[in-house]
């Protein structure tokens, strides 16, 4: 969702956007993946959900790499022969990789998110050796007495350790493969700006590979950033404490229905399903960007789903009410209306809230953070429904009805804009 919102935000701004994700598809968990699919694995059970069932068999594995060394061994013996390309071992992975891809792909969907591209480490397996070459012949890579690959960026102040980059064995690491591929990216695309966004656990990671593409006279270096987001705390569905995204997306659809049937609103939309969906993912979008991007924070289900106080259902809500009375809009062709007919103070505070837009959009896009277009848009939702309260279209004189309407129209055309770019899909109906 971060990810989505940022290139919503550059696109919106003029800029050019690879939407490209990369997948830790590569290193020691596919070979316990491997190992462990022979004794746990189900082939039904991976066709209907490969996500679920790949994560069953990489917990029972790992269980019995902790009691059983011939557990251990073959899952390094099953990494070995990836890395020598064994047509059957890569014939089980490319199989996990592609069905994976298959399912990401779908919970993108329900979220609205897509990319231009599925990338991954195992695209530069091969070249993360041509690193390692490199990092040779510019003399930057060390070797430790245990045959340890390392880089030393101890003359940078906030980097008293060395980096890895090769195991004894001579085989490389993420930060390798994550090198490999920022120097492939940059003679691809000769991109202006790369932006990493995970979550703030891969900070030293990001920090070490910046300062070994500078040590390698990588230009652009400064053109990368990382984008760092929180981790929710506290996040539970009912099927239990592992959260996976599509449970989530699940559980907010369910929840959100039920309010609706007790509101009594599912009869008033086409698809109540479909609307508690996009209700639903706009209350954990709000929920997630409320607050500093960086931060962690604790969900809660009851606050997230609440439809009124600052959530994204009742941003929904909102637009919903204002489509609603945009129906009674009959002569939307004509653009003029009398400024005189719009003194009222909540019409006046509303309109001045209107003016801060590109402000907002600017801060929003120098700083990355969702959170200053957030509080504009609920600001906004709340003036909008103060508006709605006092300033009746219904009965009044046409041309004070008009001049009402173009002013509802105009907070509705912000409003949809301004949940696009988070990546929250308006309803008009709930």
């Amino acid at each position: 969702m971060h990810g989505n919102f940022i290139a919503n935000l550059k696109e919106a701004a003029g800029n050019k956007v690879l939407r490209v994700n990369y997948l830790g598809d590569w290193g020691l968990q596919f070979g316990l993946l491997g190992a462990g699919f022979s004794k746990f694995g189900c082939e039904e059970k991976l066709k209907s959900n490969a996500l679920q069932h790949l994560f069953e068999v990489y917990v029972k594995v790992n269980a019995a790499v902790e009691k059983d060394e011939e557990t251990k061994l073959s899952a390094y013996e099953f990494m070995r022969e990836l890395d020598s390309g064994h047509p059957q071992a890569l014939s089980l992975w490319t199989h996990f990789r592609g069905l994976s891809i298959e399912e990401y792909a779908k919970v993108y969907k329900r979220l609205g998110v897509e990319f231009d591209e599925y990338s991954g480490e195992s695209l530069y397996r091969q070249k993360s050796q041509d690193v390692l070459n490199l990092l040779r012949s510019k003399n930057i890579l060390q070797i430790t007495n245990e045959g340890v690959g390392v880089v030393d960026l101890t003359e940078y102040e906030d980097s008293p350790v060395n980096a890895t980059v090769m195991r004894s064995d001579g085989t490389t690491l993420y930060l390798t493969r994550d090198i490999a591929a920022a120097i492939d990216r940059r003679q691809k695309y000769n991109f202006d700006e790369m932006l990493y966004v995970t979550d703030k656990a891969q900070q030293t990671h990001f920090e070490n590979l910046f300062k070994i593409l500078n040590k390698l006279g990588e230009d652009k270096v400064d053109r990368c950033q990382h984008i760092m987001f929180g981790r929710i705390k506290g996040m539970k569905t009912r099927r239990g404490e592992v959260i996976f995204l599509d449970d989530v997306l699940d559980e907010a659809r369910a929840r959100m229905l039920q309010n609706m049937a007790k509101a009594g609103t599912t009869k008033a939309t086409e698809d109540p399903a479909e609307t508690a969906e996009k209700i639903g993912v706009a209350a954990l979008i709000i929920q997630d960007f409320k607050g500093p991007l960086q931060a962690d924070y604790s969900f809660s289900w009851d606050l997230a789903l609440q439809s009124t106080g600052d959530t994204g259902v009742f941003l929904q809500y909102t637009h919903a009410r204002l489509q609603s009375l945009l129906t009674l809009w009959s002569t939307r062709e004509d653009d003029d209306f009398s400024v005189s007919c719009l003194q009222e103070p909540s019409a006046i505070a509303t309109l001045q809230h209107l003016l801060r837009y590109d402000e907002v959009i600017y801060k929003t896009l120098k700083e990355l953070q969702p959170r200053y277009l957030v509080a504009y848009l609920l600001a906004l939702g709340h003036l909008a429904n103060v508006a709605i309260h006092s300033l009746q279209v219904k009965g009044s004189p046409p041309e004070v009805a008009h001049a009402r309407l173009q002013f509802f129209n105009n907070i509705q055309v912000v409003l949809a804009s301004g949940m696009k770019l988070l990546g929250i899909t308006p309803v008009n109906k709930m």
